[in-house]
């Protein structure tokens, strides 16, 4: 599904240069459910958000899909994304000035959805993640756990090929973790790829192999 070879990412400081991602190789295959681990200032994040097409200041090789994004014009790159990734932010990232039912919505307009089917696919993921009741709130008037609980469903609400999560369950009290971790193993098992950023050795157990990232290098996949 996806390939990376030798790709780097670093930041100039005057004379000097910083490296936060190094000679990265590595491939996910359709899936796979992938848990990225390693200490504070590894480069997790920063390879999540690589592969998830938000940040284009690198160098190397990345094909998704066939489609090297390397080469790609940044409207075909936001578009192949749009198409294909779900993604769930440590810190939420839903859209303040539009409601619970607004934000899930989104997702499924960037696909062509017609807006009657969209309307039954939200009511759908508004009940399976028990959040009907918030429907019209705006982020700001629910809880951390309430927000990373709408952050998944609108991460999912489209049946994308890719799913990426950094830190899904940071902010969620355990009973919560746990069924967001067996809600993407669900996914997972109907076809859907998997890349996981975690501190945790008990959601990693929930992949099927873990890479392992120190100072921006790969240790061990």
């Amino acid at each position: 599904m996806l390939k990376l070879h030798n790709v780097e990412k670093s930041y100039q400081h005057g004379a000097s240069r910083t490296f936060v991602l190094r000679r990265i190789h590595m491939a996910v295959q359709e899936g796979e459910f992938v848990s990225v681990m390693g200490p504070s200032g590894a480069g997790k994040s920063t390879l999540l958000h690589l592969l998830g097409m938000h940040d284009s200041a690198w160098t190397g090789e990345y094909y998704f899909l066939d489609q090297p994004v390397h080469k790609l014009h940044p409207k075909d790159r936001a578009k192949l994304h749009k198409q294909h990734v779900g993604f769930v932010f440590q810190s939420y990232h839903l859209l303040d000035h539009l409601t619970v039912y607004e934000n899930l919505d989104i997702p499924l307009s960037y696909r062509d959805v017609k807006k009657a089917e969209r309307q039954g696919i939200v009511a759908d993921a508004l009940d399976r993640f028990n959040i009907v009741g918030k429907k019209d709130l705006y982020p700001n008037q629910l809880s951390g756990g309430q927000q990373q609980l709408v952050a998944v469903a609108r991460a999912i609400i489209a049946k994308p090929k890719l799913i990426l999560a950094d830190e899904p369950t940071g902010n969620l009290h355990s009973a919560q973790g746990r069924e967001i971790m067996e809600l993407f193993k669900k996914l997972n098992a109907e076809g859907t790829t998997i890349v996981q950023v975690t501190h945790s050795e008990q959601n990693a157990a929930y992949g099927s192999r873990v890479i392992q990232l120190s100072d921006g290098w790969i240790l061990d996949q």
